[in-house]
């Protein structure tokens, strides 16, 4: 392609490319704008996620560092709409009557070992970036078998995408009472509705600490390996294209071809299968 030197005006790069100015300015004004805020609030979800603890006077500080010219007051509406203001930390209470909308868990995984499946479920919600917007993955899987249980993708971060994953995995079996849930303290995870879900359910609700994505593993493992085999090789259209392909990722590759190490090189769904006795199950740190 024969290159231009020095500047083209409005009307003449218009010619050029065979559109019409008013053409132009409409689709300027009708994209640029979405993907300058989807690129700011990109910018946000970075600060956040390895600052957990930055509030959204930080967080504006580090993006005016970092060259964007944005006020505290913008900064805090995106936050709040992408539920990533901190969740402050209140005193855990064991009866189910006081347990409140926003109960903070005590971490009941650490140093455990996994020796069975339905021993322990894991949770985690991340977020894909498209050209214009972001959607919002939650998962949930049985940390022995690292099988994925249940998913919801959607443009929301309200506590009903964690509702519908743990539906899905709900539907996927059925399960003793006991079973460990385990997540990071996001205010999805700690919503009156989902703690009173996995109550109804007889799971006992454990929780990392804030800024300890390493008592998490077992879930930011898999999402790292969904960004890495998934998400970072394709450009989605949108919501329902991203939907069909991470679908026939998690169900058909993920569980159904991924080889594990720590499983013996077995697929998630084959190593369930079989897998039949604790005794045979053998153990697996968490």
């Amino acid at each position: 392609m024969m290159q231009l030197e020095g500047t083209l005006d409005i009307v003449r790069a218009c010619e050029l490319a065979g559109v019409s100015r008013a053409g132009l300015y409409r689709e300027y004004a009708e994209h640029e704008p979405r993907q300058m805020e989807t690129a700011l609030r990109d910018a946000i979800q970075g600060i956040a996620v390895e600052n957990r603890c930055y509030g959204y006077r930080r967080v504006a500080a580090e993006l005016r560092q970092q060259g964007w010219v944005v006020n505290h007051k913008r900064v805090l509406r995106l936050m709040r709409q992408d539920n990533l203001l901190c969740l402050r930390k209140r005193r855990f209470v064991l009866t189910t009557d006081s347990c409140h909308p926003y109960g903070v868990f005590p971490n009941l995984t650490k140093g455990l070992p996994l020796t069975a499946i339905n021993q322990v479920w894991v949770s985690d919600i991340t977020y894909i970036r498209l050209r214009e917007q972001f959607i919002y993955l939650a998962v949930v899987l049985d940390a022995f078998s690292r099988k994925m249980l249940g998913w919801a993708l959607e443009e929301t971060l309200e506590a009903s995408l964690a509702v519908a994953a743990l539906d899905r995995a709900l539907a996927e079996r059925v399960i003793p009472p006991g079973v460990i849930h385990h997540s990071d303290q996001g205010v999805q995870y700690a919503s009156h509705e989902y703690v009173e879900k996995l109550l109804a359910h007889g799971f006992r609700i454990s929780m990392s600490r804030k800024g300890s994505p390493w008592e998490n593993a077992r879930a930011e493992a898999f999402m790292k390996t969904l960004k890495s085999e998934e998400v970072d090789l394709r450009n989605y259209k949108d919501l329902e294209d991203a939907r069909n392909s991470i679908a026939h990722f998690l169900e058909q590759v993920y569980n159904g071809k991924r080889l594990h190490s720590a499983l013996g090189y077995l697929s998630p769904r084959v190593f369930e299968a079989r897998t039949t006795t604790p005794q045979e199950k053998g153990k697996i740190p968490l």
